[in-house]
């Protein structure tokens, strides 16, 4: 790649077109926040208090999901990501977002978790308020500095190069994520080496701390109920809505910002496999959890399929099942619906909305006894997302969305 060309990326890349997205998520972050609170201090509290657990662990699934898929790509040293990797980091800029809404859930426990009015006594000092959310809160902790972390260390070369072609805020911002990092070859191995270390201390954390948040935030629902696997189908989800974002993301940025030249078709061939095959693996841990729940027939266990599979609920559960595995897995099955931008976003967002149909199905039927879909929850949740599209804008606003360092190595294999 030419020297003007590497200019031309930096350009781009520092001067994404965010005021859009920036505006329209501040709307809808405000209106979605008033719902909210008019719901929680009205008539019925609880409503408010469960779809706002709901989108709490749908869009924190997303962010932390998409920065897996970074991690995972730095670990096998992949370098056909290269030129979309930032779009999946980008995601980072939610989790502080996602921390304060964890203590306000705190606030609304007492409306969510049955088991602190009805203590289990089969569950002991496992089910209390203190250990639950302590440590939930570390698991948080410890997962999102873990993703602050990776994305700083891999940042870092790209914003010390470009500190000295920006000016005001950005440059003080840029020096101070820079530091004395000059881009020396002893730098760069060292930097590379942090991220070497950090990327599967993620991973490996993110199995085990999210199967933790799924155990004390959906299993505790229903105290009596247990599933060894859940975890595992918990944040495979997630790693999964995390993939469906980071395509359209990239169809999103690539329109916005002129990347024809260096996002090519084979990045969205790439991500639609990922997407397709991910999806199968959903339906395999679903079909594995139902299979052992069949045969072992034990009513405590049994109880939480047969809710949601039978009565008020069934007609939701057949919807999850199609729009995440059946439309994606049909859809996805062929190179040119991958390939193609219109049926690559459709299918996308066909998966991205089962999975919040799919984490509305594993909360709420724990704690009411038919859907409610309505205006707290549509408020609620657009009010999740516009937060979640503010926090996106101002990293892009604020930092490259375009690593060139990485999008030449990208460009390199591709070309070989």
């Amino acid at each position: 790649m030419s020297d003007e060309n590497h200019q031309e990326l930096f350009r781009r890349g520092t001067q994404a077109p965010a005021g859009p997205m920036l505006a329209a998520g501040l709307i809808l972050a405000i209106v979605g926040v008033t719902i909210f609170v008019l719901q929680v201090t009205g008539d019925d509290p609880a409503r408010g208090w469960r779809i706002f657990l709901v989108n709490f662990l749908f869009f924190t699934g997303i962010a932390v999901g998409a920065n897996i898929f970074a991690a995972i790509q730095k670990v096998v040293k992949s370098r056909w990501s290269g030129a979309i990797i930032r779009f999946a980091e980008a995601t980072v800029s939610f989790l502080p977002v996602s921390l304060i809404c964890f203590f306000i859930l705190f606030l609304g426990r007492n409306e969510l978790f049955p088991w602190i009015e009805h203590p289990t006594p089969a569950r002991g000092l496992w089910l209390t308020v203190p250990w639950v959310f302590t440590r939930d809160l570390i698991s948080l902790l410890v997962v999102f500095g873990l993703t602050i972390a990776l994305v700083y260390h891999d940042i870092k070369p790209d914003v010390a190069e470009l500190v000295h072609h920006v000016s005001g805020w950005r440059r003080r911002l840029y020096e101070r994520i820079a530091g004395d990092f000059t881009g020396t070859p002893e730098q760069v191995a060292r930097n590379d080496a942090r991220i070497g270390r950090i990327a599967p201390m993620l991973i490996l954390a993110y199995a085990y701390l999210f199967t933790i948040i799924a155990f004390d935030l959906i299993m505790s629902l229903a105290p009596y109920w247990l599933s060894n696997l859940f975890g595992a189908f918990f944040f495979m989800g997630a790693f999964l809505t995390g993939l469906t974002v980071i395509g359209l993301m990239t169809v999103y940025w690539r329109k916005k910002m002129g990347l024809h030249a260096i996002i090519h078709h084979h990045q969205f061939h790439d991500l639609g496999k990922l997407v397709f095959g991910f999806s199968i693996f959903w339906a395999y841990l679903m079909y594995s959890q139902l299979l052992v729940i069949w045969y072992g027939n034990l009513k405590e266990e049994t109880s939480f399929v047969f809710w949601r599979l039978w009565g008020d609920w069934q007609p939701l559960a057949i919807t999850v099942g199609i729009l995440v595995f059946f439309i994606p897995f049909w859809g996805l099955i062929w190179v040119k619906s991958k390939t193609t931008i219109f049926t690559f976003t459709t299918f996308l967002t066909v998966s991205l909305v089962g999975f919040w149909f799919e984490r509305y199905l594993l909360v709420q039927p724990s704690l009411i006894d038919s859907p409610m879909i309505g205006l707290p929850e549509i408020g609620v949740s657009v009010g999740f997302l516009g937060l979640f599209l503010t926090t996106y804008a101002l990293f892009a606003w604020s930092l490259p969305m375009i690593s060139p360092r990485l999008t030449m190595r990208a460009e390199e294999k591709l070309h070989r």
